[in-house]
């Protein structure tokens, strides 16, 4: 047993398992390191997480489409204007996207990269056009004082300069809040980057499970009458017999013949393979919770934080969506109305998920003898 010890390690050169059996009857793995994660960048949150993880993808899409769903109000002092330019501008931010699909691919860009940039497009000094820039081609330009001078955009093989405080509007940066970073903002999806290669490291051992027989596998035994082992011939001719007839989803379930001195020891999951797959579920919970989406709106099991499925709708329309529509319409206000003179407000009437909310105040309101019809309008928001 000591001469096990003794094997000399590498750390330079990858450890390699050989597949031919051992002539003594014992085999040592030694195993170490530390664990590989993927990186938080735009990129891969994307590739890994929006492209690749069902529960990170539905959870960026929950969030982005329901906040792009809420309908846009514009306000001059108390009066709501019904009809004004930076309505139909919101309404139809270019010629190629509507405003639900242009607020969409925004908070998408916001969930993933924790950064959003808007361009406008100006003709005789009025806005005519909003335009997104992706957030992975542009690097921020730092000026002698340390605050940002520009943008470069990278795209068709050319940078393009874009001066941060240009005349009249410029480019809208919208960021979430990072706390070590001065100039960029912190993608809610790269807080849980660790749990999206857990879950995308289980769908992996979870389809290599389903080729390998669709379960666990068994231990073949041998066990001559004689002693001794098996011939590294007889190794190799008996995994390859396993290899080529009992081996994937098509072979599931085809007896297995034996010969003389082989036994088949099939193996259930372990306390350890059922700690794998409740990791996943955590891992799943860990995705949905950076995102702000309760758990039960994605049909995670064995989540009963809140009583039902409209109370978890309320709280993720109140906690997450409302905070990240209020947030970019007070941004767009500040950045279309520089004076001041005008400001976006959400139309929270309009908004599914607050229907049963709104509906009670409403009821609460109207039952107020108290109130005269001027003071109820108010109250509920007229």
């Amino acid at each position: 047993m000591k001469n096990i010890f003794r094997l000399p390690f590498r750390t330079a050169a990858p450890v390699g398992v050989s597949e031919e059996k051992a002539q003594s009857g014992l085999v040592a793995i030694a195993a170490g390191g530390e664990a590989h994660w993927s990186g938080r960048s735009y990129g891969e949150l994307s590739r890994n997480g929006f492209m690749r993880n069902p529960v990170a993808h539905r959870a960026v899409r929950l969030v982005a489409e329901a906040a792009a769903a809420v309908p846009w109000l514009i306000y001059e002092g108390a009066e709501e204007l019904s009809d004004h330019p930076l309505i139909d501008l919101v309404r139809r931010p270019n010629a190629r996207m509507g405003g639900p699909e242009f607020f969409e691919t925004l908070f998408g860009q916001l969930m993933l990269s924790g950064n959003g940039f808007v361009e406008p497009a100006i003709l005789d000094g009025a806005v005519r056009e909003l335009h997104l820039l992706r957030p992975d081609r542009m690097s921020v330009v730092e000026g002698s004082d340390g605050w940002v001078a520009a943008y470069d955009y990278r795209a068709g093989g050319r940078t393009r300069r874009i001066a941060a405080d240009g005349e009249g509007i410029s480019l809208l940066h919208m960021k979430l809040f990072h706390p070590l970073d001065d100039h960029l903002g912190f993608a809610p999806l790269a807080a849980a980057h660790m749990a999206l290669d857990l879950s995308n490291a289980a769908a992996r051992w979870n389809k290599a499970l389903l080729d390998n027989s669709a379960r666990p596998s068994g231990a073949l035994i041998y066990q001559p009458k004689e002693g001794g082992n098996l011939t590294p011939e007889q190794y190799r001719r008996l995994k390859q017999e396993l290899d080529d007839g009992y081996s994937g989803p098509m072979r599931a379930g085809r007896p297995l013949l034996l010969e003389g001195g082989l036994d088949w020891k099939s193996m259930g999951l372990s306390p350890r393979d059922m700690d794998f797959v409740a990791a996943k579920d955590g891992a799943a919970r860990d995705i949905a919770l950076a995102c702000g989406v309760p758990p039960m709106l994605l049909g995670i099991p064995g989540d009963n934080t809140y009583a039902n499925y409209q109370e978890a709708n309320r709280a993720f329309y109140r906690l997450t969506v409302l905070p990240l529509v209020a947030r970019t319409m007070s941004r767009f206000s500040q950045w279309l109305s520089p004076d001041g003179s005008l400001r976006f407000e959400p139309d929270l009437d309009q908004v599914a998920g607050l229907g049963a909310e709104r509906g009670e105040l409403w009821s609460r309101i109207g039952a107020a003898d108290f109130l005269s019809d001027d003071e109820k309008r108010e109250a509920v928001g007229y």
